[in-house]
């Protein structure tokens, strides 16, 4: 039977990366045992989750993302004291907040390792269930 979603991050900096979602996050973490790479492989708690499924595009012929792409995003309750909260510690930011339709979000910087998208939700949630 299944039991959670693992999620993974490629970065060309793990050790950047990691550090990011356990300092700056404060994810809390366990170690995954021995690796080749000089620090520690870690594996981040990340809390309650769901998942939706979109389509490849929109009614107009715009493409939304291609088959076989899949995101991560992070949701939070008040999209403007989470931005500013984790701006203390070290986050960067692209842009300002912006009304997306399904919520108001923002782009983080994960070092290494892109960006994720970092929202406010409007619509109903999922993990609660």
């Amino acid at each position: 039977m299944l039991s959670a979603i693992h999620t993974l991050i490629y970065s060309s900096d793990p050790a950047a990366t990691r550090r990011f979602f356990k300092e700056v996050l404060r994810w809390p973490c366990v170690t995954a045992g021995q690796s080749d790479e000089p620090e520690e492989r870690l594996i981040f708690r990340t809390g309650p989750s769901e998942m939706g499924v979109h389509p490849t595009g929109g009614p107009t012929g715009e493409t939304w993302g291609p088959e076989g792409h899949h995101q991560i995003t992070l949701m939070c309750d008040d999209l403007l004291s989470t931005i500013e909260e984790l701006a203390l510690r070290g986050a960067h930011f692209d842009g300002e907040p912006e009304d997306m339709g399904f919520g108001l979000g923002i782009d983080l910087s994960v070092p290494a390792a892109g960006k994720i998208l970092l929202y406010e939700p409007k619509h109903p949630i999922a993990f609660g269930l």
